[in-house]
């Protein structure tokens, strides 16, 4: 049976990239009812019907020996890509996702201090359990193209401190800390290369990182690492206290510095100092989006101060102008304890499907998918197989 269900949602899908179908809804197993004959006869003639199906619009379009071999190729990837044993991975796109607050390293714990060794250690446990780094915007445009059955983990690092990107001199050599956040982060990659350097270093101020004269190199290492920089105000300023000019005033001016390091690059995501933002919804409309002195700064999301994991980004309960966050430390709802709470409730897990294109939940949750947050992604639907005795 799961090497049919398997067969099954390659051919449903392929099906679905033939006939041009954007953000529609697949239902596994309804078609696996339907088409039983007709799947097993499709897949035993599968490497025929594309080649024919090729040939047939290259000679209607006039296209090359080329681009029909690049056209194959496409084609016998995606089957390839969409042939997962479902009841074995338990796809689950609308689960909860951590995005791990923290700050600085140091030789003691601390609500907002990590130990170096419990800092490895957190890396080593996630990657043992099965999460994966992206980033912070690909969480939220909804971008996730994680290995299937792997979970997506977003990490963040407030206040820019040395300790999250230090540089030092080793017989007259400048190099990097490797007992700083990303020497620590870029080692661990080196020994897994399938665990990323996805990271969002959320800045304050005019000496992020807090070596003045290294201030260039730091951000443009950042960016070519494929690391981001976030806004974290000027000033490291309470959000919850300041008129509407003030709150455009300390995101633009921060904006303004950190874009004369990086032009170009755009500085959209915001991490709330205190996590305090103002009461009234007219006042934190400017949290997202606003202009100071001539400079334009728009947020894509804006994250409060950690103590639980966040919905799916197309769940209909995600609000990006708030994104909760996962402390990274050892206090009572620390990183440690949420992974304990999915390893103790798997189903509350984001779990990937493996393929870019598409969200894949089950036929119980697809009620809480928002749809219009799908955009190009086909969304297909599954029920899971009672296990027989």
């Amino acid at each position: 049976m799961k090497k049919y269900a398997k067969f099954t949602l390659a051919i449903v899908l392929s099906t679905a990239l033939f006939t041009g179908c954007t953000a529609s809804t697949i239902n596994v197993n309804d078609k696996m009812e339907d088409n039983k004959e007709a799947v097993e006869e499709t897949m035993k003639n599968n490497d025929k019907e594309i080649n024919e199906n090729i040939e047939s619009e290259s000679n209607e379009n006039g296209s090359d020996s080329h681009e029909i071999e690049d056209n194959k190729e496409k084609e016998q990837e995606s089957v390839k890509t969409e042939e997962i044993d479902l009841q074995e991975v338990k796809p689950n796109e609308t689960g909860q996702i951590m995005v791990v607050m923290y700050h600085a390293l140091g030789d003691e714990e601390k609500s907002y201090v990590r130990t170096r060794e419990n800092f490895k250690e957190d890396l080593k446990l996630l990657y043992e359990k099965g999460y994966r780094p992206i980033s912070l915007k690909d969480y939220i445009n909804n971008k996730i193209d994680t290995e299937a059955g792997k979970t997506p983990v977003v990490f963040t690092f407030d206040d820019g401190n040395k300790t999250d990107f230090n540089i030092i001199e080793e017989n007259g050599e400048k190099k990097i800390d490797p007992d700083c956040a990303i020497g620590i982060l870029e080692d661990f990659n080196k020994q897994h290369p399938d665990f990323g350097l996805e990271a969002t270093f959320f800045l304050f101020g005019d000496n992020p990182f807090r070596q003045k004269d290294l201030i260039d190199y730091k951000l443009k290492y950042v960016l070519d690492k494929g690391m981001d920089i976030g806004n974290h105000t000027s000033g490291h300023d309470n959000l919850g206290k300041l008129s509407e000019n003030d709150i455009q005033k300390t995101m633009a001016k921060n904006v303004e510095f950190l874009s004369q390091y990086l032009p170009g690059y755009e500085i959209n995501t915001l991490a709330l100092p205190y996590g305090a933002r103002p009461k009234s919804e007219e006042k934190r409309k400017y949290l997202i989006k606003g202009s100071f002195d001539g400079v334009e700064y728009n947020n894509i999301g804006a994250l409060a101060v950690g103590w639980k994991p966040e919905y799916s980004s197309i769940h209909k309960k995600f609000d990006f102008e708030y994104i909760h966050r996962v402390h990274g430390s050892s206090e009572e709802f620390g990183v440690r304890y949420w992974m304990d709470y999915f390893d103790k409730n798997p189903e509350k897990r984001y779990v990937s499907d493996g393929d870019k294109d598409t969200i894949t939940v089950l036929e119980s949750h697809k009620d809480v998918v928002e749809e219009s947050k799908l955009g190009d992604k086909t969304l297909r639907t599954y029920t899971l197989e009672e296990k027989s005795e």
